[in-house]
């Protein structure tokens, strides 16, 4: 049986970084992309037609990957690292495929480990009651196409 939460204990939105331009005197890293994700991806947030949240968020990410010309991944998991919680629904196909092998991967190779906002998110879907094994269940196959001369 699945966890019945609330939609408001399904989804946390992310929270925007400390700014640091360039190397400061402290030595914290330089955070002008995180910024610009959030601020793209927030401001887009809002325009979203759509009343469902995780499809606003599906949304917001591919635009934000595409006025910043980045891949939906790599926007996808700069938001995780901010907060980002939300359904598997509501992520890029591109980054759900990055998490489950990350998850796969640290399960028996135990010198790299998982980011920790991955892990995070992993355990907000368990909590949220999210198929354990979605992963498993996808059918990316590869496929050779021969040419058998007849």
């Amino acid at each position: 049986m699945q966890n019945q939460a609330h939609a408001g204990d399904r989804i946390a939105l992310p929270i925007p970084p400390a700014p640091h331009i360039g190397i400061a005197p402290d030595n914290k890293p330089d955070t002008r992309f995180e910024l610009e994700v959030y601020a793209r991806f927030m401001r887009h947030l809002r325009d979203v037609p759509n009343s469902r949240m995780d499809i606003k968020i599906l949304a917001a990410i591919g635009f934000t990957a595409d006025m910043m010309d980045v891949g939906d991944a790599m926007v996808a998991k700069t938001l995780v690292d901010m907060g980002l919680r939300a359904p598997r629904r509501a992520f890029p196909h591109s980054f759900l495929e990055f998490a489950d092998r990350t998850q796969q991967r640290s399960a028996w190779d135990h010198t790299s480990t998982a980011p920790d906002s991955l892990v995070a998110l992993q355990t907000h879907w368990n909590a949220i009651g999210e198929d354990r094994f979605a992963s498993a269940s996808r059918t990316d196959f590869v496929t050779v196409n021969e040419f058998f001369p007849t």
